[in-house]
């Protein structure tokens, strides 16, 4: 009964039918009184949107996974210190935070919200090098100015990792690995400590896929070594001579190398008869032998230049031909009606310009390994250490590869598992790019970024937000719009940078479309304060700053973390004369983001227009630090220093308030 229950609540929920979830939970509940059902109540409730019910119901619960829904519970309903006492403990101040990558993740966005910008730097770069793929947390570490290039972030750590998790429990046919055991194994650190960065070069070079297993050992050709025992695992990813190859005429391993099952050793699979294990078997391994460490370095050159192409340099080819074919897609014709960068970048230049960038992007991030082909003299000596292993390993290589897993329902092998992996990390590395500049306003060079992207990723609704804020913030009006309004016509139900588009047709005094744009945005979400943003830049324009206010300030009550909204109330304050509530409207804007130069520079304009020069010039001087790029805020500065007599840059302009 209690089965039936559970799958009938868990088939509801997926069918969004949240009222019969929580129907069938209270029903499972009452039955079978079980904190691991009452989590399932509390979900239910989280996903209807009434966390005021799972704070009551877990409230008092001990357990990971009920601490870590109490907290999201408190989140939303901004009982902040209460959430971050539920994911740690005051008792326990070293103990683990709940549920991994996404608990580290809540955790620093409490963080941020109570103005802790250290510790929330800390938890979100924990959650991302737990699971690389949490994008969101990147995203915030952008918004914070404290995030790393992308290609750091996306590189080979992060494929390390993603490897690891997905080829982790499917390798061995016969093992099924319990969930607080996989959650147990995706809250771990991916990376050793003792990992050298010679040694991770080497594992993204050949693509070693590392899979952990219950029992599974191997340490240079001896079992019962634990392969997760620090300097041993990363022995065991050393990149294989490729000398061994050559004496026995074998091609280089596939990529995909695969741990011994559990009932299995090194000296039984070097008994086995089968075509494999006879041409890599450890009888072999001994040929090394005749030639004497003194001779490595005068045949190593020969050696790589003899043995024919290696595996990761055959892929890597394939995958550069797979990436040019995407490339020259993306310099096709232009007939699909794609935006790629606006009127500015006509059709030649775009295609010159994809096809040398393009091409040169992807061969360098989809494969950095065939770069690396030739080791120096350290890591020879230390390649023949483990050659012994390294015959017995490659054994079972091919049936890794073919190895099949189920992830998200899907049926895949292990080689797609590890090329997916590397073309989701290529795609993020771009992506990550040009957010990381475009929050630093770099703008003209987020914008090169974006265009290295395949034109089916250009042309969604978020990137061309992204490419309308650049432009936005590069005072080029015109372009913007034409990037948002595409945006808009491939994803209208998205209000994705909405806001920012109604303050572009502001500024360019386009009342029919800023009114046109608010009543659409209107009908699709009156709960989303893009929507009152822009019906308060219609009012703003035709001079009603009272009605302005009112809409400006529905969008703050909706979503009271929306900086902008505080700013623009600050700005309709301000037109009133209404200084105090203005100062107090900028305030709040900046306790939400720091980082907000609008707000610092709305308190300049501010005090510029008291003839408070000092206070100006220091609200202005933030602003600048912030985006030293904008010629508004520069020319500002000046204008306030000119008043204080210690600069020579002035303004004449009088009355632009800038949004």
């Amino acid at each position: 009964m209690e089965a039936i229950l559970v799958d009938c609540v868990q088939k509801s929920l997926r069918h969004f039918m949240h009222s019969n979830a929580i129907f069938i939970s209270q029903r499972l509940c009452a039955q079978f009184p079980s904190e691991t059902n009452l989590q399932l109540l509390a979900g239910c409730y989280l996903q209807s949107n009434q966390a005021y019910c799972a704070y009551h119901i877990l409230k008092g619960a001990q357990t990971a996974q009920s601490r870590y829904l109490f907290a999201l519970s408190c989140f939303h309903m901004d009982l902040l210190s209460e959430a971050e006492d539920a994911l740690c403990h005051a008792d326990e101040p070293g103990a683990e935070v709940p549920n991994g990558a996404t608990g580290h993740y809540l955790l620093g966005l409490i963080y941020r919200c109570t103005d802790r910008r250290k510790n929330a730097i800390q938890h979100f770069k924990q959650a991302l090098s737990m699971d690389p793929l949490m994008w969101a947390a990147y995203e915030e570490l952008c918004i914070l100015g404290a995030a790393e290039e992308a290609t750091v972030v996306f590189g080979e750590a992060a494929a390390f990792c993603i490897q690891k998790q997905y080829l982790n429990c499917s390798t061995s046919p016969n093992s099924h690995m319990s969930s607080e055991h996989t959650n147990e194994v995706a809250a771990r650190p991916c990376m050793s400590e003792e990992a050298s960065p010679r040694q991770l070069k080497q594992m993204q070079g050949l693509k070693d896929t590392a899979v952990y297993h219950h029992g599974a050992s191997i340490l240079g050709g001896a079992a019962g070594q634990p392969i997760n025992s620090g300097s041993s695992n990363m022995s065991f990813y050393n990149t294989p001579s490729p000398m061994v190859a050559q004496l026995s005429s074998v091609a280089p391993p596939p990529l995909c190398r695969n741990v011994l099952p559990n009932d299995q050793n090194l000296t039984t699979l070097g008994a086995d008869s089968s075509p494999k294990s006879t041409v890599n078997s450890p009888i072999q391994a001994p040929r090394r032998k005749f030639v004497g460490e003194g001779k490595l370095r005068k045949i190593s050159g020969r050696l790589f230049s003899d043995s024919g192409p290696r595996r990761t340099s055959r892929l890597s080819s394939d995958s550069s031909v797979n990436t040019n074919a995407n490339s020259t897609v993306v310099s096709g014709n232009g007939t699909n009606n794609s935006y790629k960068g606006g009127s500015k970048l006509n059709h030649m230049a775009f295609r010159t310009m994809a096809i040398r960038k393009g091409q040169s992007w992807a061969n360098e991030n989809i494969d950095e390994g065939i770069r690396n082909d030739v080791p120096d003299d350290s890591s020879l000596n230390s390649t023949s250490i483990n050659s012994c292993s390294s015959p017995v390993i490659e054994a079972k290589s091919y049936e890794q590869e073919a190895a099949t897993f189920q992830i998200g329902g899907q049926v895949t092998s292990g080689f797609k598992v590890i090329t997916g992996a590397s073309e989701i990390l290529t795609l993020l590395r771009v992506l990550g790019e040009g957010y990381r500049l475009s929050c630093l306003y770099r703008c003209q060079d987020a914008l090169d970024t974006y265009l290295k992207l395949p034109q089916k990723h250009y042309n969604t609704g978020w990137v061309l937000s992204q490419v309308g804020k650049a432009y936005f913030e590069l005072v080029d009006y015109l372009e913007a719009d034409r990037a948002f309004s595409h945006a808009r016509q491939i994803t209208p139900y998205s209000l994705e940078g909405m806001d920012i588009h109604s303050t572009v047709l502001y500024h360019l005094k386009e009342d029919m479309k800023l009114s046109y744009l608010a009543q659409e945005l209107i009908s699709t979400d009156r709960l989303a304060p893009q929507s009152w943003c822009a019906m308060g830049n219609c009012y703003s324009l035709q001079k009603d700053h009272e009605t302005a206010l009112k809409n400006f300030q529905r969008a703050v009550q909706l979503n009271p973390r929306f900086a902008y909204a505080h700013t623009l109330c600050g700005h309709e304050y301000v037109a009133l004369e209404d200084f105090e509530n203005g100062i107090k409207c900028y305030h709040s804007a900046l306790r939400v983001d720091s980082r907000h130069y609008n707000a610092w520079y709305g308190l300049g304009m501010l005090y510029l227009r008291q003839e408070k020069y000092e206070f100006s010039e220091h609200h202005f001087h933030m602003a600048y630090q912030i985006n030293p790029r904008s010629s508004v805020i520069l020319s500002y500065l000046g204008t306030a220093l000119h008043a204080l007599k210690r600069g020579s840059i002035g303004h004449n302009g009088e009355g632009y308030f800038g949004r």
